[in-house]
């Protein structure tokens, strides 16, 4: 039990910390296939959820176009009938906002055991690891597994203390999105920044070298060359992350590295939706130029792959 446990424990941290290198690899593998772009990348990324496509598909064509100009509707933020790239790019990162976030708000009654509304550090461990634990921060165990659950017993622990700012002793609805996304909460930002320095800036000196940022990769002496991920990160650290060319990441230059930057994808993709039915060319979009091309509309992440048309978060027009 334990064994699994930890094995557990040890998969979400690692989720955690290479999310952003996981949409990187889908956006730069996936979105384009041989120079064209893909429809399907869209839906494997966000939809991903036959289910969904499955529901939407059994509304009538009425009630398709009903719930598809409500958020047309929502989309026009300064409600002028037009629909702009900008606009479109943000409406995109707002869908990948939501959506990120969503699994953690449907989580929260779970991990809440009292229902009242705030889960308390004895109702995380509880729900986490189905007991109460309780390890010395400063005291190492001599036992490898144990240590490794401590390590993470440990890291969860100073998560959930910064994630808790209210001054009440646990994690309200809010706090505990930030704690399960300290990436989209800007107050968590220095405990992301941080963290990252942890777990890479293995000399201590506030920056991670390109050595720390491969982590236990050493090259083979008899290799003539790198291997190909070997190549494909360094030009990522040199030319995506090193703005300043020092050889080292600093606290700025980690948040490029640590937090998924949707801004480009959802830049890439307005662009290309505005560029597919525009058909007046004034880089705009009409209620009826979208209608026009519903089924294009309803394969991006402007409408997180139709899955926002029965949710009624995005749709309903109260909201």
């Amino acid at each position: 039990m334990q064994l699994e446990l930890l094995v557990s424990c040890t998969f979400a941290v690692m989720c955690f910390a290479h999310v952003h290198q996981k949409q990187e690899s889908i956006a730069t593998d996936d979105h384009y296939v041989d120079g064209e772009h893909n429809p399907e990348f869209d839906r494997d990324v966000l939809f991903g959820k036959e289910n969904e496509a499955s529901e939407f598909a059994k509304l009538t064509p009425e009630e398709q176009q009903v719930r598809l100009k409500s958020l047309i509707k929502k989309m026009d933020a300064d409600s002028d009938g037009f629909i702009t790239q900008d606009e479109l790019s943000a409406w995109i990162q707002q869908s990948f906002r939501h959506y990120t976030t969503e699994e953690s708000k449907e989580q929260f009654p779970e991990h809440d055991l009292d229902g009242n509304e705030v889960i308390s550090w004895e109702e995380y461990n509880i729900h986490s690891y189905d007991r109460m634990l309780h390890y010395e921060e400063n005291t190492p165990l001599e036992d490898e597994e144990e240590e490794s659950m401590r390590q993470i017993f440990l890291k969860d622990k100073k998560r959930f203390d910064k994630a808790d700012i209210d001054g009440v002793p646990g994690l309200t609805l809010v706090e505990f999105v930030a704690f399960e996304h300290p990436e989209e909460a800007d107050y968590m930002t220095d405990y992301v920044i941080q963290d990252a320095l942890d777990e890479h800036d293995q000399n201590n000196d506030g920056f991670v070298s390109l050595e720390e940022f491969l982590g236990d990769y050493r090259k083979d002496p008899g290799a003539v060359e790198d291997p190909e991920w070997v190549t494909v990160e360094k030009d990522r650290f040199e030319n995506d992350f090193d703005k300043d060319k020092d050889g080292k990441l600093n606290r700025h230059e980690l948040l490029l590295w640590i937090v998924p930057n949707n801004q480009d994808i959802a830049n890439d993709e307005a662009e290309h939706l505005v560029k597919e039915m525009d058909t007046n060319g004034d880089r705009k979009l009409t209620e009826a130029e979208i209608l026009a091309n519903q089924d294009l509309f309803l394969n991006s992440e402007a409408t997180d792959y139709g899955s926002q048309l029965h949710d009624r978060k995005f749709y309903h027009d109260e909201l």
